[in-house]
């Protein structure tokens, strides 16, 4: 089994354990440092935010994963990653960062606003004010890019 397949059977095995006790709970991301005896950090998410409370909650039901990684649990932050086409219809609207694993149009970094997703591509209004689309199966990293109004607050 390579890398990508058990990081895909700890994902599973992660929203399998969650799922009965978190029902409205979302596994954002998952990342492992260091392999099997290194670091991992699950990254959650729900209706009305993540607090304290639930990531500790998170962390005991994990507990299992506790002997084989040193295990942390967190919001995905303002900056939140895509990894699903369920978060990029989520993002519709959002400016994003998008990092393909082959060129397309002669580049791999898009930056622009999300504005449709399907179950086979996103499209990007980009920066520069060209649209384009990009293969679901081509991106490599994606995030939303947080944005600040005039006073300070979310947009």
């Amino acid at each position: 089994m390579d890398e990508s397949d058990q990081h895909r059977q700890l994902v599973a095995t992660i929203e399998a354990t969650l799922a009965g006790q978190f029902p409205e709970l979302e596994v954002v991301d998952v990342d492992v440092h260091g392999g099997r005896s290194g670091r991992l950090t699950v990254y959650i998410d729900r209706p009305g935010g993540v607090d304290l409370a639930l990531c500790e909650a998170v962390t005991r039901a994990l507990d299992d994963l506790r002997d084989r990684y040193a295990l942390e649990v967190s919001s995905p932050g303002l900056d939140r990653p895509l990894r699903t086409a369920a978060q990029f219809a989520r993002a519709v609207g959002a400016r994003v960062y998008i990092k393909t694993g082959t060129r397309l149009a002669g580049r791999a970094v898009f930056r622009g606003r999300l504005t449709g997703s399907g179950a086979d591509v996103v499209t990007l209004s980009l920066d520069e004010g060209a649209a384009v689309d990009i293969p679901f199966h081509t991106i490599a990293k994606a995030h939303v890019i947080f944005e600040f109004d005039d006073n300070g607050g979310h947009q």
